[in-house]
């Protein structure tokens, strides 16, 4: 009954299907009953609504039912593939679907079954019209096909699967792989691609889903080993291509293209397969099929094995460096796989392959890192179970091969291969440890390796700025607790990236880690002292090996413990250090002779009987740019590897220091700005290594042997001539407690300059000016100086008419003589005499004793009296910026000031007035700060002397400026015009001149109000006017309206006369906008509308007729 309804009734049949679905149908006879109907019309009307319909009547079958219906169910599904003419890509898909489900359920138990189905997918994947080449289907087509296939191919039951390998199918073997492989290199769609590649490899037993498979014995993977023979040409060329391919694919695919290439060569280029080449059968009669048949014998294992070095090379590099840690981990695996399946078949492969494993050890990824582990701790177990070659031969042999090819590769590759070489490199390094220890006692191995480091890690010395940056602001001139300052970053002649050069540091440090430190050292002190061509890469090398060697920033197993005791470091470490500082090596030039004047360049040989001979031999020709920026560098290197042996002793470093922190204080008052900061650097390290908390207080503990060594030095300038720097760096890195301790140094320094200033002068005088600087700093200047009372302080207070009228009278009178005899004397405050004190009649005065430092810049400014005339300019610069200090200090002691001042005012006069332009602003900022200090006591020499060139200069240049262009402004010139602009209201004020003298600085200041200067020349002349505002006002008002006046003034009476300013009625000009911008300030109201619009009120205010606007 139930049959019938389902035969008759759909609906019951769509009932009878919702039930099956919770109860499917186990008895094989009710289930064909089931699926008849279905079958029936999909043969005769192969829609896709019926294969859609068998689909789901198929779910509410068991499995066992279908597969004992398999053959049955599938005849439909056969049939309509087997269909003549075009089919729609629906139908064949839903059919795909169909029978990848039935298969996924059954087993195919036939080989006739597996054979037909295999070759009937394939058909579908095939162009019609060239069954050779992939069909132009529809991506989601060929993705069904390719599933059906693997499903197919893990469904086959038992050993059936085994017959695809036999001769007999090689061809059709052949064309299905060609088919695979095509789709995998010509699809574009990623999805279709990984599919193929699935197939392929399900389609050899080389799957690693999680579904179950058969596990080959040995003669059946002999078998599929022969038929993979036959296609590996075709599969290397094509995977190769694959794995080559654009990133843009996907690691997916190219992980699986690189597994399926390395398990097929895995299989036929297995040891244990080519040994058993006897196994190989007669083709019999199998005709033109037999000539496909591969027999794998030695001189075939031979040539394969060569033509597959060269594919994987290609596949090495190619992935060696990918982006994706999945396809370098796949790498190591394609590596660990055929090392351990055919390492003795493909001989020539061994190589690569142990590179590409070793390559892998410094990965980024940490999971790609412990595989290569693994993967070296397997390989080096089975080689030396096998009793072959021993590993550590292998690994040294290789590690000289890339050393010797090391040079060419770094010159001939991309930063990417050049990466990758130097972390194989570092991984052999890492895989030998210990026995590091045992290649290096080999010369050969030694040389080659010590070589390549020199030729690789060669610096580009080329930049023009390493030499053209000064130290202007370098350590000498930093705050004593800055912190360290940024490495310059180096630059080499064969790579830019800086991993390699972090590549290169751990070699370095693995092999002073777990090589001999004596040997090493030796040996590179060997190549430091051969030829200064590797002079610099040596030092770097030696750097890095004693950092090593202390285990810092050392990659190892917590298990391996470095052997260099303390005593062989710090023994090693002293002779570096002793052949860093050498006078040939330390004392290098590094500024041009020509250029700079420099007489440190030639040193004089010195020999005495007590210390050995000391000799530095001058230059017999002038040293090129290439030299110099190459000495920078040396210093350089030697300087951050004596900062990095500190921080490997830590603080038994501190018994290193007094040979160490001299030199490196010479260095950090050094011209060259890198070399200084470079010094800078190492003393932080000294501070990090030896427990000291700043540069300051290192600099303050250990300064009794520093200025005992400064003050030895600077008797013999001719040996020593950088005693000078080491002051004045220590006393940029101290306090006001060492003042006492080197007070008998700076009058040492004093005596040398006396006795050798045509000499020496430049090196004293940068002594002295940081003398001054700390100085400044330490005594900061109590005594304040009042400024004059400003307008908003002055009293604005209106008074009247007619008592204004009332004191000009009385104060003409007086300035007439007369009216004076008139006085009474009684009315004058003359003040009674004092009675001589006490102290004044007991002795004569004795005179108080000056502060240390005020002696101390006393002594300084009487040098700088003389050398004021110096004949070099630098010279020159240097003292007036060591006079101003000398000022800033001498201020709080005024009798000891203004004599000085005296005394130095003619050689300043003549800097001021008949000097180079670089010097006269610098000469004039000391101007400033003279009468900043002493006012009183210059205002007659300024007005006679100076004012007058200065503002006939000022006169004569407005002119020119004028009529400059943009260009003007780059001029000396210019510049001396705006700093004469910018300091003279200031220096008018403090000097409180008047009258005349304030009329010339007026004169002179008027054409800078035009519109025409450059800006920064009109907003110097208006902070002059808004200075001399304060001093007197109404000569300013009366200047500037004499120029242009906004309004008309009338008088408020009609007896008094109107007032007459030649600036009335005239049209705005080149100087209106400043001259209206300076009289709104000097009224203090804001600008209103139209100027001829305009009466104004007269008033009385800060003695100068003023008038409150309104409109009529």
């Amino acid at each position: 009954m139930l049959l019938t309804n389902c035969r008759t009734d759909p609906l019951g049949i769509s009932n009878f299907k919702w039930r099956m679905a919770e109860h499917q149908i186990d008895d094989p006879k009710i289930a064909f009953a089931y699926l008849r109907p279905s079958c029936v019309l999909l043969t005769k009307e192969p829609t896709c609504t019926n294969v859609e319909a068998l689909s789901g009547h198929l779910c509410s079958v068991s499995d066992g039912a279908l597969q004992q219906l398999q053959d049955y169910i599938l005849f439909p599904l056969r049939f309509v593939l087997k269909t003549p003419g075009p089919k729609r890509e629906g139908l064949i898909q839903a059919v795909m679907e169909a029978m990848t489900y039935v298969l996924e359920n059954t087993c195919v138990q036939r080989w006739e079954s597996l054979r037909d189905l295999f070759s009937e997918l394939c058909l579908c994947l095939c162009s019609p019209q060239d069954p050779g080449k992939p069909a132009t289907a529809s991506e989601e087509l060929k993705i069904s096909v390719l599933g059906c296939l693997d499903t197919l191919l893990h469904s086959a039951y038992g050993d059936i699967v085994f017959k695809l390998y036999e001769p007999s199918m090689l061809p059709g073997l052949g064309a299905a792989v060609s088919l695979l492989l095509a789709l995998a290199e010509q699809e574009k769609a990623r999805s279709v691609q990984t599919a193929s590649l699935k197939c392929l490899l399900s389609l050899f037993l080389q799957c690693d889903c999680k579904k179950e498979h058969i596990e080959p014995r040995q003669h059946e993977r002999y078998l599929l080993g022969s038929a993979l023979a036959t296609f590996l040409p075709g599969i290397s060329r094509a995977l190769s291509l694959v794995v080559s391919g654009d990133v843009r694919q996907g690691h997916a695919v190219t992980v699986k293209s690189m597994r399926f290439w390395y398990k097929t060569v895995g299989l036929v280029m297995a040891d244990e397969q080519l040994e058993k080449t006897g196994i190989d059968k007669a083709a019999g009669d199998l005709g033109r099929v037999g000539e496909l048949i591969v027999k794998r014998t030695p001189s075939w294992r031979k040539a394969t094995s060569q033509r597959l070095a060269i594919v994987l090379q290609k596949i090495i590099s190619c992935t060696s460096a990918h982006p994706h840690w999945k396809v370098r981990l796949e790498l190591v695996n394609l590596s660990h796989h055929l090392l351990s399946q055919c390492s003795q078949s493909v001989v020539e492969c061994v190589g690569p392959l142990l590179e590409a494993l070793v390559g892998a050890i410094n990965d980024e990824e940490p999971e790609v890192k412990n595989k290569c582990n693994t993967a070296l701790d397997d390989v080096a177990q089975k080689s030396q179970t096998n009793g072959r070659q021993d590993f550590t031969d292998v690994l040294s042999e290789n590690l000289h091969n890339l050393a010797s090819s090391l040079p060419r590769l770094m010159r001939t590759s991309d930063d990417q291969r050049k990466l990758f070489v130097l972390n194989v490199f570092l991984g052999y390094l890492k895989i030998l440890g210990p026995k590091i220890d045992v290649v290096l006692t080999s010369a050969v191995h030694l040389e080659r390796i010590s070589k390549a480091l020199m030729q690789v890690m060669e610096l580009d010395v080329t930049d023009v700025k390493i030499i053209e940056e000064k130290s202007l602001t370098s350590s000498a001139d930093l705050t004593p607790d800055v912190q360290q300052i940024p490495s310059q970053r180096k630059y080499f002649l064969y790579f830019t990236d800086d991993k390699i050069f972090s590549a290169l540091r751990k070699i370095c440090r693995m092999l002073g880690y777990y090589g001999n430190l004596y040997l090493l050292v030796d040996r590179f002190i060997e190549l430091y002292k051969e030829s200064s061509v590797y002079r610099k890469q040596a030092a770097l090398v030696l750097n890095e090996i004693i950092v090593g060697s202390a285990g810092i920033g050392v990659e190892t197993d917590t298990l391996s413990q470095p052997k260099t005791n303390e005593e062989d470091l710090k023994s090693s470490i002293m002779s570096i250090i002793e052949e860093y500082i050498s006078l040939s090596n330390w004392h290098l030039p590094t500024v041009s002779e020509a250029l700079e004047g420099n007489p440190e360049s030639t040193v004089l040989s010195v020999n005495n009987n007590v210390e050995l001979s000391l000799q530095l031999l001058p230059a017999s020709k002038p040293q090129t740019l290439h030299q110099l920026n190459s000495n920078i560098w040396q210093i350089c290197i030697q300087l951050e590897g004596i900062g990095g042996f500190a921080l490997a002793l830590g603080t038994d470093f501190s018994l290193l220091l007094m040979r160490s922190l001299y030199p490196v204080l010479e260095k950090a008052g050094d011209e060259s700005l890198l070399i200084s900061q470079v010094a800078f650097n190492a003393m932080c390290d000294f501070c990090k290594a030896c427990e000291y908390s700043s540069p300051k207080e290192l600099v303050i503990k250990n300064s009794d042997y520093l200025l005992n060594d400064v003050s030895l030095n600077l008797a013999r300038p001719s040996v020593h001539p950088h005693a000078p720097r080491v002051l004045a760096v220590m006393f940029t890195h101290s306090d006001a407690s060492l003042l006492p301790l080197v007070a008998d140094v700076v009058q040492d320094v004093l005596t040398a300059l006396d006795l050798s200033y045509d000499q020496r002068t430049p090196q004293f005088c940068s002594v002295l000016n940081s003398l001054m600087k700390a100085l400044v700093t330490w005594f900061p200047n109590t005594t304040g100086h009042q400024k004059p009372p400003t307008k908003e302080t002055q009293n604005n207070t209106c008074v009247s008419l007619k008592q204004f009228l009332l004191d000009y009278k009385k104060q003409k009178e007086f300035a007439e003589g007369i009216g004076v005899e008139d006085e009474d004397p009684d009315d004058l405050d003359i003040p009674p005499p004092e009675l001589a004190s006490d102290e004044d009649t007991e002795g004569p005065a004795v005179k108080k004793e000056l502060p240390l430092h005020i002696q101390i810049a006393k002594d300084v400014m009487e040098r700088c009296i003389h050398l004021l005339s110096d004949s070099n300019l630098r010279i020159r610069l240097k003292v007036l910026d060591i006079l101003e200090l000398c000022v800033c200090i001498l201020r709080e002691q005024e009798d000891e000031l203004l004599p000085m001042v005296h005394r130095c005012w003619p050689a300043l006069l003549h800097r001021l007035t008949n000097d180079d332009p670089l010097a006269v602003p610098r000469a004039f900022k000391v101007l400033c700060v003279l009468g900043d200090s002493c006012g009183d006591f210059l205002r007659k020499r300024v007005s006679k002397e100076v004012l007058p060139r200065l503002t006939t200069n000022l006169l004569k240049q407005a002119e020119i400026s004028t009529r400059s262009g943009s260009v003007y402004t780059h001029t000396l010139a210019y510049k001396l015009q705006l700093a004469v602009l910018q300091g003279l209201g200031p220096l008018c004020v403090k000097l409180d001149l008047m009258d005349a003298d304030l009329d010339h600085v007026l004169d002179a200041c008027v054409p800078y109000l035009s519109c025409r200067q450059p800006i920064r020349l009109q907003e110097a002349c208006l902070s002059v006017f808004r200075s001399l505002m304060d001093l007197d006002s109404d000569l300013c008002w009366f200047i500037l309206n004499q120029l242009y006046c906004p309004v008309v003034y009338d008088p408020p009476h009609p007896l008094l006369l109107p007032v007459k300013l030649s600036g009335v009625n005239k049209p705005r000009n080149q100087f209106t906008d400043n001259i209206l911008k300076l009289l709104q300030e000097l009224d203090g109201e804001p600008e209103n509308g139209e100027p001829e619009n305009q009466t104004q009120t007269l008033h009385m205010t800060d003695n100068r007729p003023s008038y409150s606007t309104s409109r009529c």
